[in-house]
């Protein structure tokens, strides 16, 4: 199978890593193309080393012929980019989950990929397991939690801030609770996993989060608890975060590559 040509919306932390690892496989996909806002009139991620081309618009992006379009510059990106590459035909792996909070926004992209023929692929992300809480849920899911632990300074520029006393932690310190739709609208740059979880299990409105900030977390811990029908599980990861992001685990760019190389192999996880 030919190599999948990949365009990235964004390079920051995450869509760096991304580039750096498809790099070392240079049989199964590539980078053709690195979307990003006009920087004449926003700021944005850092620019893409100049051997990978930069575009500002949909036309633009046509030229590359590109295969797959991954998104990885956060809720608003998305926005702005991927109702657009899905109706033009483009299969769109996100990254930043929790937009699809946003009832609008799910149902455009719905819309578009519906009239397209494309696809929204969601991750596994940070957290995994959502295979076994997706098949969980054909055999009958009754309820599902997921709760986060991550380092105090994971949290600083959010909302945590103002719920909880970031500084004077040191013990675990417990400042939300509430639905995952909730979670991914009000901690777009933590809580996306959540976002994960809904989908593959019982949905935004359903899903029941608890969020913490711990001092004694060893990087981004994620767990799940689910039970119903299917039997029960509790599903937990502790994760290394970027060393550029602290918000995000190192997993998170490393599910996006898995989700990429998929495509392009002859035997692949299902």
């Amino acid at each position: 199978m030919s190599a999948v040509r990949v365009a990235l919306i964004g390079y920051g932390a995450m869509g760096r890593m991304v580039a750096d690892l498809l790099r070392t496989r240079p049989g199964q996909a590539c980078v053709v193309a690195v979307v990003r806002r006009d920087p004449s009139t926003t700021l944005d991620s850092p620019t893409a080393p100049a051997d990978i081309p930069t575009v500002t618009t949909l036309v633009q992006l046509r030229s590359v012929h590109a295969d797959l379009v991954v998104e990885c510059a956060g809720h608003s990106a998305l926005r702005q980019f991927g109702p657009g590459a899905l109706r033009a035909g483009y299969d769109l792996l996100v990254a930043s989950v929790g937009a699809l909070a946003d009832v609008e926004l799910e149902q455009q992209l719905r819309d578009n990929a519906k009239q397209s023929g494309a696809r929204v692929l969601i991750p596994s992300g940070a957290l995994g397991g959502l295979d076994l809480l997706a098949a969980a849920r054909i055999g009958g899911v009754d309820c599902v939690t997921y709760i986060g632990r991550k380092p105090p300074e994971a949290w600083r520029g959010t909302r945590a801030e103002t719920l909880s006393n970031l500084d004077a932690a040191s013990a675990e310190v417990p400042f939300f609770s509430g639905t995952a739709r909730e979670a991914a609208l009000a901690f777009p740059q933590n809580a996306n996993v959540t976002a994960a979880v809904a989908i593959a299990g019982v949905g935004f409105d359903a899903t029941r989060v608890q969020l913490f900030a711990d001092p004694q977390a060893a990087g981004n811990e994620h767990r799940i608890q689910a039970h119903g029908a299917f039997g029960s599980f509790e599903l937990a990861v502790r994760a290394k975060a970027l060393a550029q992001n602290p918000k995000t685990s190192l997993l998170a760019p490393c599910s996006l590559v898995r989700s990429v190389l998929n495509r392009s192999e002859s035997v692949a996880l299902a």
